[in-house]
């Protein structure tokens, strides 16, 4: 193929190609916009010609399923719900419980080592922060100890104790806490008048020999020299219950209810001392309570949504004010929010409290469709018949919110996919999905055919609220002032054509935008202000965004004033010297009596306080001077023996698990010991950090082991769990905004929309930062809702600036306010209105809640009528200034490419200059 022809300014015939493939591209684009938008025309009119039908459906379908509220379920797993559900640390717990049992691990209940279990527990303090372990406090802690005992639930037939249900001793007696036999002996000894005797800390020793561990159960604590205790500032107090069928199961949950109560009436009777208690069940108990305690707020929250709903769709002529259809665009998202909830309830899936911002993310994109749908009808001409009227809002308003809600779906459909290892999350995204494509099909139907009949009573001349006859003008002149203020209104054979097109300024948001908002921030001295307040929104945005931290703490996610709350507040201030207990489980066979093994067990547990039973069996081995580089025979039969024979190390037979061969050999299969790490923090990064480093060092070292604690199950690879959702819905987000540019009509709109929400997100993670919002489930959640808030408000301004030709930047900012902003700013205002009250409801999930979409509708805000309206002032796309009248003396020539085929066949495109 040869090319030939008058190429002049094109630059050549590559120039000249591309620049034919660009008007294609764009020809191509338009084509697919126009036939988009005369389909939704067409549903629009097909809408407007079946109104009952698709006003009805809509709703019978919501009753139908919303009748499945019978079938409501509440998830009661908070492990279930806020841990990874693919994680090493469940692995590993699954082994522990393999390897060493509970029911093996008597002695060996060290801050729930294994698996949280059914317990009790208590923190005992004092408001002058006396010393506990006094002889008053030990004779009141000891006497709530016996009242915790004789605790009684009542079954048909029979009552149960604590002595019943506790965990039980080789003796058949209940085990307890330690440092309650400690304080029997310090009570036995003060009676018998003896001074001899001596606490030490963090580990001690009881009188029949035995070292334990008190470094959780003395909190607050002032030692003398060597490490022995001058005073206690808190004790705290561990019962653990079977739970080993479900008949036991539910005996011990009504126990930990009643151990409550018992402690709580017990606290009032002595007024000096402060008592947490706290149980297996506060979790899940005070996780749920959010949900009750946002009953009346969520009630108010409706109440004044509704009320500006109203004003908003309101204005002073009674015959075009629409303030149905702001109750009516509230109801459809009710609807569909109770479509959505039905389809769960009906699919078996359970409810929690992270589904309370659910409805917010239905109010901001329901409502925003529903007000762009009303701005597009004051756009339409009233001389037109109400299905044409529907057919132009459909064609203007639905290809903008049917890609919106695409983005929704994509962002929240990745949420809801198994690539999502937080199930709460998870289930969050899920539901949101299904209540975003119901909101879409009902706002479609319902609120379309709404909008026809509040069109058919415009057109009749009807108040907009009681529907009745407006009298003519001259009629209304005999009546009463309030009677001519409530039916105000304009008439079409009153007003020339200009005056008719204004008929909608005498909305307040409109005249307010159009004659003062759109002139004030395109002024040339306003613009060098808000460049400046945009520096400094990304100053702060980036300090923050530079002091993100991961969330893992399970206190933020309950309601406050709680015994969860309480209790990890009294447990952080008196109980943090020391991490929780760690096992240290060595699961292969190796060689103990070899010294250099020793050695190396030694050095990986190096820092940590040891306990255990094999470096108090090499002291117990050195002080009868035998030595530990004995053969593996020998060893390990004196290992065995010696336990059976040395009382103080009794108890240490549930560390070992020894197995006989064939010829009577005794090996040590595995073993376990348990470490301590001294800290001065609070944060559970520390622990975290303190997880990763063990995990690093199992992988590396000589020696097999693993490390476990129930604590590991959420904070394990919590962090790439929690961010993954928002990562994956950032990844869809930009493919989509990609691949939808052949959808829109200009690939430029994209352009502009990535970096808007590119720096929505941005400021808005760095400021919740400094609002004290750490990044966890709720948090990550309401970030991907944030892309979706963005693209919702800017894609319609953004589309109408870049699209629009031969006038200034300037002039087609102002009309992109005009169009798009009212419906924005009415949005926004409800938007704002229902979450306030969010902000009063004493719980630090709905805190976070608050605080993430407030930030996001304030930013958001922000960047819609401050910083795109300036920056869109003078950066591209560029506009032509004025039409350039096509005479004679100002006409500019038509340049044509030849493309020649080798059979002398000419085709001749145009390339037309305007």
């Amino acid at each position: 193929m040869v090319l030939r022809g008058p190429w002049g300014r094109c630059g050549g015939p590559g120039a000249a190609l591309a620049l034919l493939r660009a008007l294609r591209t764009r020809m191509l684009r338009q084509v697919l916009h126009r036939g988009l938008g005369t389909s939704f025309s067409r549903l629009g009119h097909f809408v407007a010609s079946h109104p009952v039908f698709f006003a009805s459906a809509p709703v019978l379908i919501s009753i139908l399923l919303g009748a499945s509220f019978s079938r409501y379920q509440v998830e009661e797993s908070v492990e279930h719900l806020l841990a990874p559900a693919h994680s090493l640390a469940k692995i590993e717990r699954s082994l522990v419980n393999s390897l060493f049992p509970v029911n093996r691990s008597k002695h060996r209940l060290y801050s729930d080592l294994q698996t949280p279990g059914r317990y009790g527990r208590v923190i005992i303090t004092s408001f002058r922060k006396a010393n506990m372990l006094d002889q008053h406090h030990t004779d009141l802690i000891l006497k709530l100890h016996s009242a915790v005992t004789r605790i009684q639930v009542q079954r048909p037939g029979f009552n149960y104790t604590f002595a019943h249900i506790c965990i039980l001793n080789n003796d058949k007696t209940c085990i307890v806490d330690d440092i309650v036999h400690v304080l029997e002996e310090l009570k036995a000894a003060r009676s018998s008048n003896r001074t001899n005797f001596a606490i030490t800390y963090p580990i001690t020793h009881l009188k029949d020999g035995r070292e334990v561990y008190n470094g959780h159960q003395l909190g607050g604590v002032t030692v003398h020299s060597k490490d022995r205790v001058k005073s206690a500032e808190a004790i705290q107090l561990t019962y653990y219950l079977q739970a080993i069928n479900s008949l036991n199961d539910m005996v011990a949950e009504k126990w930990e209810s009643i151990f409550c109560d018992t402690v709580e009436l017990f606290q009032k009777s002595n007024r000096k001392v402060k008592m947490y208690p706290f149980t297996s069940s506060s979790l899940k108990e005070d996780f749920q309570k959010t949900s009750r305690v946002s009953e009346r707020y969520l009630i108010t929250s409706l109440v004044l949504v509704v009320t500006l709903a109203v004003l908003c769709c309101s204005m002073q002529d009674c015959v075009r004010s629409k303030p149905w259809l702001g109750l009516l665009g509230l109801l459809t998202v009710t609807l569909a929010t109770l479509t959505a909830a039905g389809i769960i309830n009906l699919t078996g899936g359970k409810y929690n409290s992270t589904f309370l911002g659910i409805p917010f993310i239905m109010l901001g994109h329901g409502l925003y469709g529903t007000f762009e749908m009303l701005s597009s009808w004051r756009k339409t001409r009233e001389d037109q018949h109400v299905k044409e009227r529907t057919a132009a809002v459909f064609a203007d308003s639905m290809l903008s919110f049917s890609l919106t809600t695409a983005m929704y779906l994509v962002t929240f459909g990745i949420g809801a996919s198994p690539f999502t290892n937080i199930e709460a999350a998870r289930i969050f995204c899920c539901n949101s999905c299904i209540a975003i494509f119901f909101n879409y099909l009902y706002v479609l139907s319902f609120y379309g055919s709404s909008l026809v009949f509040t069109g058919y009573i415009e057109n009749n001349y009807q108040h907009s609220i009681f529907c009745r006859k407006v009298p003519k003008p001259e009629v209304l002149q005999e009546k009463p002032a309030w009677y001519r203020f409530l039916l105000t209104a304009k008439f079409s054979e009153d007003t020339t054509d200009s005056e008719e097109a204004n008929t909608y300024e005498s909305h307040l948001l409109v005249w307010f935008l159009k004659r003062y908002y759109c002139d004030w921030i395109t002024n040339t001295y306003v613009k060098p202000f808000v460049v400046l307040f945009y520096l400094v929104y990304i100053s702060f945005a980036l300090m923050g965004y530079l002091q993100v931290s991961e969330g893992s703490d399970l206190s933020n996610i309950v309601a406050t004033a709680t015994r969860t709350i309480e209790y990890t507040t009294a447990q952080q201030k008196y109980f943090s010297n020391y991490s929780p207990v760690i096992g240290f489980y060595i699961y292969e066979s190796i060689e103990y009596w070899n010294t250099s093994v020793q050695e190396d067990v030694l050095e990986y547990t190096k820092g940590f306080v040891r306990i255990s039973w094999f470096e108090s069996y090499l002291n117990y081995l050195r002080k009868l001077n035998i030595s530990t580089g004995l053969p593996k025979k020998n060893f390990t039969d004196m290992l065995r023996n010696s336990f059976l024979k040395a009382p103080q190390f009794a108890h240490f037979t549930e560390d070992i698990i020894f197995s006989k061969k064939y010829n009577n050999e005794v090996d040590v299969v595995a073993s376990r010991m348990f470490l301590v790490a001294k800290t001065m923090e609070t944060k559970r990064e520390e622990l975290y950090d303190l997880l990763e480093t063990l995990r690093k060092l199992s992988l590396t070292s000589k020696v097999k082991f693993i490390v476990f604690n129930p604590s590991f199950v959420y904070m394990d690879r919590y962090a790439s769990s929690v961010g993954a959702p928002l990562q994956n819905s950032c990844i869809s987000a930009l493919f989509l905004l990609f691949f939808s540019a052949f959808l829109v009509a200009d690939s430029l709109i994209n352009v502009w929309l990535t970096l808007t929400v590119a720096s929505v997100e941005f400021g808005v993670i760095g400021f919740m930062t400094l609002w004290k919002v750490e990044l966890d489930c709720i948090s990550v959640l309401c970030l991907i809702y944030g892309i979706n808030y963005t693209i919702d408000n800017c894609a319609p301004l953004l589309s109408t600036f870049v699209l629009g030709k031969e006038f200034t930047r300037t002039k087609w900012v102002k009309n992109a306010l005009e169009v798009h902003g009212v419906a924005i700013l009415q949005s926004y205002l409800c938007y704002i209105v229902g979450l306030i009250p969010l902000a009063a409801v004493p719980s630090n999930l709905t805190r976070t809640l608050f605080r993430c979409l407030f930030l996001i509708a304030l930013v958001t805000f922000f960047h819609c009528f401050a910083i795109l309206p300036v920056i869109l002032t003078f950066l591209p796309p560029s506009k032509k200034k004025r039409k350039e009248k096509k005479n004679p003396e100002n006409r500019e020539e038509i340049e044509c490419v030849e493309m020649v085929d080798m059979d002398s066949t000419r085709v001749v495109d145009q390339i037309t200059t305007v």
